[in-house]
């Protein structure tokens, strides 16, 4: 990401929009729901439980304010996706996937094409990604797969699916890899390939999901013959119109753009792809923001935004950032809110737990498709409500040292709910956490200037634990039994199963020996059961095991609730384990380094303040 363009920009927006966002005020936040049907062929994929809700848009309108599409005509093959091959089908040979202008022109609609691709490690956002588009009544799609094993679970659910001939690996690459970058070339090629075919083509990383059908809105701007999105976190205009090619100082996103046949789109995917297989050290979006910035202006005359740039013949917009969403205008400044806009998509970047991370961003907005079994867990559930002192959230200026406060605080109760899971073997749902300051990759004020990110802010999971590293795999005679958890909207998800919702204990703590704190005495049916303060091991072990049946144990608060493990070995594993749970915050400006590690045991470090490593051998995670 061009960051140094954004630092550059970003005294032009504090003056900018320092009247749009006053009395701008945050909408309500809607219940996202879903729409599932179960499977019934022995020939799907593990993930058959996801299948079409009929073009049932309501969820989505229930959680952004988004009407309905209205009818579009029918793609030319007239088939539906989701049509699973007949039982007893075989798969067709390889090659009747080839990509084919025929192939195309069997989905396309209204000359539009609407392409992702990857390999078989992104499956599910693949299914993700299709379902939104189709429940959206958007179905003039194309998957392309990296390697076969995608290829045919793909089409062993019905969806339209091409050969691209990677020979990919099925596992996940892992971003700036080799074999990242050769993804990126792949869809150079992809896009070089499909522009000649004579269709327009919306390109999407399969890392984003379509909130709003986005087809209307290209339509807006026939004269582009490029409609790109952008890693911009200012706004740059109040509505729904095109960013301001003049103000966005931040690099041209290629997760999201719409390409046009026209004969400056084609020369220059041509000389994009050719100046990538020349040279395998070229990131693919930093050789895009090159060859497009070789001229930037003037702007194209009575177009909207858009601007000549490239040769001085290719017009392009800046699809607005507020809408068409980066991971930082989404999750963070929530700007489609303040601004009052309706968000067409949004794209899993800025974030900090590689794929895991985005897959969990996407639960946490309950965007994400699970199948059932994520929502009924063996061994139950476990959640708390955090308890935060107002003086953490609200008093005192928005420091370093303020942020640490508020986020240790919460640390600490977490901590003290991933041991009571693992003692109980249930799955931890995790708490909202509140943060003062935002998390970058290199040094800034806290916020960035011109953003509309508020203070404190419900900031995403990955802003301070290791999600990634929470999901591994991790030995358990070195670091005790895993934790299962799950992200902090779990509970409010439309997906939830009945059986689960009407299977609830409310644990209400007490002090020792106070009124009604007998755990023994207190258990009757649809009342809290009272459960004394900083009890062990083996008041846990004895209780509980009576509400083995209880789907969600909910306890009114993590504040002195557990005493500790009573076997010193199980204790070591368990914070062996719990301490690489949490990551850094960075960064200091001006300082190299300038990161802060977060430390899951702050407490015990009665002189433990937040700063950045002093010494080269100091540079390194608490444990």
């Amino acid at each position: 990401m061009a960051w140094k363009e954004v630092a550059n920009s970003k005294p032009l927006f504090l003056t900018v929009y320092a009247t749009v966002i006053v009395g701008i005020v945050f909408s309500s936040v809607y219940v996202f729901s879903a729409i599932y049907s179960s499977g019934n062929s022995s020939v799907q994929s593990s993930s058959s439980w996801l299948l079409p809700s009929n073009g049932d848009s309501s969820s989505l309108r229930q959680r952004s304010n988004v009407s309905t599409p209205a009818p579009t005509q029918r793609n030319k093959s007239g088939k539906h996706i989701w049509e699973i091959p007949p039982p007893g089908s075989k798969m067709p040979p390889l090659k009747t996937f080839a990509l084919r202008k025929e192939l195309i022109e069997k989905r396309v609609k209204d000359n539009v094409i609407v392409v992702t691709f990857g390999n078989y490690a992104f499956m599910d956002f693949i299914l993700t990604w299709v379902k939104h588009l189709t429940d959206l009544g958007v179905d003039n799609l194309l998957v392309g797969a990296m390697d076969t094993k995608l290829l045919e679970a793909l089409y062993w659910k019905g969806i339209p699916v091409f050969d691209m001939g990677s020979h990919m690996s099925t596992i996940d690459v892992g971003w700036g890899s080799p074999t990242f970058h050769k993804m990126g070339r792949e869809k150079v090629i992809l896009i070089d390939a499909i522009l000649p075919f004579g269709y327009e083509l919306l390109m999407c990383d399969t890392d984003m999901v379509w909130l709003k059908n986005p087809l209307p809105y290209f339509a807006r701007f026939p004269e582009a013959d490029i409609l790109t999105s952008t890693d911009q976190v200012a706004p740059t205009v109040a509505d729904d119109g095109l960013d301001s090619w003049e103000l966005a100082g931040a690099a041209y996103n290629i997760g999201i753009f719409h390409w046009r046949p026209t004969e400056p789109a084609k020369k220059l995917a041509k000389e994009w792809k050719d100046m990538l297989l020349a040279d395998d050290k070229i990131w693919d979006q930093n050789g895009f923001n090159d060859l497009v910035h070789r001229q930037l202006g003037p702007a194209v005359k009575d177009s909207d935004g858009l601007v000549y740039v490239y040769d001085g013949n290719l017009k392009l917009g800046l699809l607005p950032a507020s809408t068409f969403c980066s991971g930082h205008t989404y999750f963070v400044q929530g700007m489609y809110q303040q601004l009052r806009l309706e968000p067409y998509a949004v794209h899993t970047t800025f974030q900090y737990g590689g794929t895991e991370g985005k897959r969990h961003r996407l639960r946490e907005a309950m965007l994400f498709y699970d199948p059932p079994e994520y929502y009924d867990s063996p061994g139950g559930f476990l959640t708390f409500r955090p308890s935060i002192p107002k003086r953490l959230l609200f008093e005192g200026v928005h420091t370093i040292d303020t942020h640490f406060s508020l986020v240790n605080y919460q640390i600490k109760q977490i901590r003290t709910a991933l041991a009571i899971a693992s003692l109980l073997g249930r799955t931890l749902v995790l708490p909202e956490l509140w943060c003062r300051l935002d998390r970058l990759w290199f040094g800034h004020p806290g916020i960035l200037p011109g953003t509309l990110t508020k203070q404190p802010f419900i900031c995403p999971a990955d802003h301070v634990l290791e999600v990634n590293v929470m999901l591994k795999e991790l030995p358990e005679d070195e670091f005790g039994p895993g934790i299962k958890f799950r992200e902090y909207s779990f509970l409010d998800n439309p997906s939830l199963p009945t059986n689960v919702k009407q299977s609830w204990l409310n644990v209400q703590l007490c002090e020792s020996g106070s009124e009604g704190c007998d755990v023994s005495n207190n258990t009757t049916p649809g009342h809290p059961l009272k459960f004394p303060k900083n009890s062990n091991e083996e008041m846990y072990k004895s209780i509980f095991s009576s509400f083995k049946d209880v789907k969600v144990i909910q306890f009114s608060s993590m504040q002195d609730a557990f005493a500790g493990f009573t076997d010193k070995k199980t204790e070591e594993r368990f914070r062996y384990r719990v301490k690489r749970y949490v990551g850094i915050w960075c960064c200091v400006e001006n300082q190299a380094p300038g990161h802060i590690y977060y430390d899951m045991y702050w407490d015990e470090k009665p002189k433990w303040k937040p700063l950045p490593p002093q010494k080269p051998e100091d540079d390194h995670p608490p444990w």
